[in-house]
């Protein structure tokens, strides 16, 4: 028995988002909740996606992933052999979200799949697991189709984190076939400790310690890359990265992790620090400026954004990227993008469709609140068709997956 060579390359072979059907703008929710618009401001924030009534985990983890996935030729989709969903959002206890999606996209039978929790970090723990399984040459050829997916819970109780509270999904299809995104293999650091800057103790509950989480972000951000170093050598975080990635709550905090970051790895002033904010992490923040954050997705997001506005005729050009999660746990890694990658990240059209959606009122939005955080608590019985007010208004535009219902606590979804 002969074994297939480990294949040279693997990574992100697309990417697509769904930033929800509906969006709020910053200035029109601040002014509803009296915020002060100074501290607005320094979140760097255009607006935020929001979830409609009709919309839960389930329905934006297909609605990322259907027009990925039906892009593919047959045999490209009977190679899908693990779909893994990256949640803070999990409508059931031992049910995978996994299972849901496997149905809605007809995906092969000859699938594994899971759910993965570990707060904002969670994506990336399941990127690189799914990687080294690719790596390993144990099923040559083989795809993973990996997702990461929440409903953001915050309300008038967050106060300024309401603004930045976004609900989506990022999909990635992994193979070695990296045409937006070939990963650099061993190229990582990590840095985890417990602390409780945030925590989910119930469904629709949602406590935070703002101060202690941006402490520990910022605090990530150096070790992780301090520990990637001791992996990789020769690398300057100011030379040897075209561009950087950041998970992104909100632009502000990226601000803050890349000074940290800059000043401690390198012997740039304030000046030449706010320059290369603007050359290298600044195309990354465009996206989430839109939607807000996507959690375990908004590192994709983040990344999708930059992707997209390369410019032309790149050459390969080395991208870092850190992500955390809160409770906490931390990675810098790295790879690398090319001209194909954001052609093919053009084609997804991401940014026509993030303009598309339906712009709320402050009044709609605070009305429709209660009911879209109720889609992640357990319930027998749930009727959703009344909603049809909610409906988006989009002729022409691509079928969405819509929570019709539970009977017997089981989720029923239909396209509309």
């Amino acid at each position: 028995m002969t074994t297939a060579p480990r294949p040279v390359t693997v990574g992100v072979e697309a990417l697509d988002v769904y930033g929800g059907s509906a969006w709020i703008s910053a200035d029109d929710l601040a002014a509803g909740r009296g915020l002060d618009r100074g501290r607005v401001k320094n979140l760097m924030l255009t607006g935020r996606s929001v979830a409609l009534p009709f919309e839960d985990p389930v329905t934006h983890a297909v609605n990322a992933a259907k027009g990925l996935v039906d892009g593919l030729d047959p045999e490209a989709r009977d190679a899908i052999e693990v779909v893994l969903v990256a949640t803070e959002s999990g409508v059931d206890y031992s049910k995978s979200i996994a299972s849901y999606v496997h149905r809605y996209l007809e995906l092969p039978s000859h699938c594994r799949l899971l759910e993965v929790k570990q707060a904002c970090y969670a994506a990336t723990a399941a990127l690189q697991l799914a990687v080294g399984y690719l790596a390993s040459g144990a099923s040559p050829d083989a795809r993973v189709l990996l997702i990461a997916t929440d409903v953001g819970l915050a309300d008038e109780r967050a106060e300024y984190a309401e603004l930045a509270t976004g609900s989506g999904a990022v999909a990635m299809l992994l193979s070695e076939h990296p045409d937006i995104l070939e990963l650099d293999l061993g190229a990582f650091g990590l840095h985890s400790f417990e602390t409780m800057d945030t925590a989910r103790p119930g469904p629709d509950i949602e406590v935070a310690d703002a101060d202690q989480s941006l402490v520990a972000y910022l605090e990530c951000t150096v070790r992780s890359f301090a520990d990637y170093r001791t992996r990789v050598a020769d690398v300057t975080l100011d030379g040897t990265f075209d561009h950087l990635v950041f998970h992104t709550p909100f632009a502000g905090m990226v601000r803050a992790a890349h000074r940290r970051a800059m000043r401690e790895f390198t012997g740039f002033g304030s000046a030449a620090i706010a320059t290369d904010f603007t050359r290298r992490v600044e195309p990354g923040l465009t996206y989430p400026a839109q939607v807000g954050n996507l959690f375990s997705g908004s590192l994709y997001l983040a990344l999708a954004s930059l992707v997209d506005q390369l410019p032309g005729a790149t050459d390969r050009a080395r991208v870092g990227l850190f992500s955390y999660g809160s409770g906490c746990s931390s990675e810098f890694f790295s790879g690398t993008v090319r001209e194909e990658s954001r052609q093919a990240m053009a084609a997804r059209k991401i940014g026509p469709r993030l303009a598309a959606r339906r712009r709320l009122g402050f009044a709609e939005y605070t009305e429709l609140l209660p009911e879209s955080r109720a889609c992640l608590l357990p319930r027998a019985h749930l009727a959703v068709g009344a909603h049809t007010d909610w409906r988006p208004d989009s002729p022409g535009g691509p079928p969405l997956l819509a929570l019709q219902g539970v009977e017997n606590y089981h989720r029923h979804y239909d396209w509309i």
